[in-house]
């Protein structure tokens, strides 16, 4: 008799948190978005990278409900943007480029404000502040106003506000702007916390390309209302071409015939460097070194460059264009 054999199930794909088609929205003559689609998964960082301009805050904007687009469709944790845009709000949180809390309130004040804005029975509205600010070490600060606040302690105040409603998918408009390096990555710190433990969705824009190095799962690059690239920040890098090996010698015979092994011309007699193309990867360095040895040219070091982030950035959109000020200037003037 045949034997049945074992058959494992696939792996279910992991629903959409947010699916975009054909998003588009223009002020006058403007083109703000040009028809741009996005896919992404539940419980991911997700970055959207481009100059100013390039209508990052307009689409989290969009997507937010805050403003229509012209064109388009868009589901958000299940629904429909237009036609269920109170269960699309009921299920996201927005923390804008600055940030959004009373300065004449204290910080559980703030966070009390929040839970009745949102309905919370008051003993339920207590604990969730409570949480909040222990979860943020904010809890001696709690009683204190937010006028003596810290850019940083703001900043994660303004989060948790977001979080008062446990929402779905948050959307992060330039968290960090303005924060020293140490608050910028305590700031990192809580948005993958936010991922890791609660499952959120983080639709994230940036301009520091290392907080999308850091953070995302994904990126989309987008210029001029288009996206322009997509992928990890690893096949993101490897679209851009100027990857190099730079091997350093003791002397300048080592390195004048080193050059001329290679046939290159891109040394430096000063620093005793020479640079070759290449994409560093372990079959590429052992052709290199093996030529050396063969020739008995010996290297003092061996360092490897691959474009990073900011190659990507500049190399796909060039120089900044008009900003988003000015298209809502401009959409001012229309009406």
């Amino acid at each position: 008799m045949p034997t049945s054999a074992s058959v494992t199930p696939p792996t279910p794909a992991v629903p959409p948190a947010i699916t975009v088609t054909g998003l588009a929205k223009s002020y006058g003559d403007t083109v703000v978005l040009d028809g741009i689609d996005l896919h992404i998964p539940e419980g991911t960082i997700f970055a959207l990278l481009g100059p100013n301009g390039a209508g990052k805050t307009t689409t989290v904007q969009i997507l937010s409900t805050l403003i229509p687009a012209d064109a388009g469709q868009a589901r958000l944790a299940g629904h429909d943007l237009v036609r269920e845009a109170d269960a699309v709000r009921a299920a996201i949180g927005v923390t804008g480029q600055f940030a959004a809390v009373d300065n004449l309130l204290t910080a559980e004040e703030n966070l009390l404000l929040m839970a009745n804005l949102l309905h919370l029975p008051r003993r339920e509205g207590r604990r969730r502040a409570a949480d909040l600010l222990g979860r943020f070490e904010l809890t001696e600060a709690a009683g204190k106003p937010v006028s003596t606040f810290s850019g940083g302690m703001r900043r994660k105040l303004d989060l948790a506000m977001t979080l008062v409603g446990k929402p779905r998918i948050i959307f992060l408009d330039e968290p960090t702007t303005g924060l020293d390096p140490r608050s910028r990555r305590t700031m990192w710190e809580i948005i993958r916390s936010l991922v890791a433990d609660d499952g959120v969705t983080i639709f994230l824009t940036t301009q520091y390309l290392e907080e999308a190095d850091q953070l995302a799962d994904r990126i989309v690059v987008l210029d001029h209302g288009k996206l322009v690239a997509q992928g990890t920040a690893d096949e993101l890098k490897r679209l851009i071409p100027g990857g190099h090996i730079r091997l350093q010698f003791a002397d300048t015979n080592a390195l004048e015939s080193a050059a001329t092994l290679f046939g290159s011309t891109a040394y430096d007699s000063e620093s005793l460097t020479l640079h070759l193309p290449g994409d560093g990867g372990i079959p590429t360095l052992r052709a290199v070194l093996d030529r050396l040895d063969h020739a008995s040219i010996e290297a003092e070091s061996l360092t490897v460059h691959t474009p990073d982030l900011d190659d990507v950035f500049l190399t796909l959109t060039g120089r900044p264009q008009r900003s988003d000020d000015a298209a809502n200037s401009q959409k001012e003037n229309v009406r």
